[in-house]
């Protein structure tokens, strides 16, 4: 059922309402043994548009608190968002330079093996006993096994 056939019950039931109450009223000033109940219906009725007032108004309250969180949810996900723009850029410009290390290693490696070779003619060729050190892998570097740690704020930006 939509809203406006809702809203048009309402207004039409209230009208019936208004209608007995004023003919019940009128009834009842002739006759002292329904006024006794017709002041306890009008009691009820003021109660009850009293409770109807206060559940629209904690109805309209409820709804406002709900607008703020949804307000504060949206910008929470918003600067996480731009957290993990941030991140996600720190970890690119991370792989860039990784990858520029990885081939100036590569590069040097293959310097020291072009030195190497030279190194080993000139001992062939002038007889000098030259020690000539093993090149290790750019990827088997004699270096400790370190586990990587990472933390929440590894990727805090401050700007």
């Amino acid at each position: 059922m939509s809203y406006a056939i809702i809203m048009r019950r309402i207004r039409i039931l209230h009208s019936f309402s208004v209608i007995f109450l004023y003919w019940s009223a009128s009834s009842s000033d002739s006759d002292p043994q329904y006024a006794n109940i017709d002041e306890r219906k009008r009691k009820r009725m003021l109660s009850n548009r009293e409770s109807a007032r206060r559940s629209r108004m904690m109805k309209k309250k409820r709804l406002q608190d709900l607008v703020q969180e949804v307000s504060a949810l949206q910008k929470d996900n918003s600067q996480i968002s731009e957290r993990i723009s941030v991140a996600t850029q720190c970890y690119i410009e991370m792989q860039s330079a990784n990858n520029v290390l990885r081939a100036q290693a590569m590069e040097l490696t293959e310097r020291l093996r072009s030195l190497n070779s030279v190194l080993q003619v000139v001992e062939e060729v002038g007889g000098y006993a030259v020690d000539i050190p093993e090149i290790p892998e750019p990827w088997q570097l004699p270096c400790p096994i370190q586990p990587i740690m990472a933390s929440v704020d590894m990727f805090e930006y401050d700007g």
